[in-house]
């Protein structure tokens, strides 16, 4: 893997954070109704299974790393700090497995509301 690679894929994960962050000041104060919830909550599901496949290639990517480059690591093995990212990373793709599951069960029981505008500046 290149250093343009390696960049673009920290631009990235920086660029998903960003648009993450952009909806928590969006919905700080907002009244959400539940139309929009419903959608926000669908991307969100999506959102948490990405995650989730991210968190294995993440620890599929540092195991290859260790036949790829000459790996240090100046607290232990690098195999064992490898090997530990490994087992943290299976437990966030289990954690986020949950949370798609819980928003899945969030955007259901709201699926079929919706509101009306009372006034032409609710628009």
């Amino acid at each position: 893997m290149n250093l343009d690679r390696m960049d673009a894929m920290i631009k990235s994960a920086d660029d998903a954070y960003g648009a993450i962050r952009s909806l928590n000041d969006a919905t700080i104060t907002a009244t959400v109704p539940a139309p929009v919830a419903y959608a926000l909550l669908g991307s969100l599901s999506q959102l948490q299974d990405a995650v989730a496949q991210f968190a294995g290639q993440i620890a599929t990517g540092l195991d290859r790393s260790l036949l790829d480059f000459d790996v240090y690591d100046d607290a232990r093995d690098p195999a064992e700090s490898v090997a530990m990212a490994a087992a943290a990373l299976e437990e966030a793709k289990t954690y986020a497995a949950v949370v798609a599951e819980r928003v899945s069960t969030a955007q259901s029981a709201i699926a079929w509301q919706g509101f009306q505008l009372d006034k032409e500046g609710d628009r």
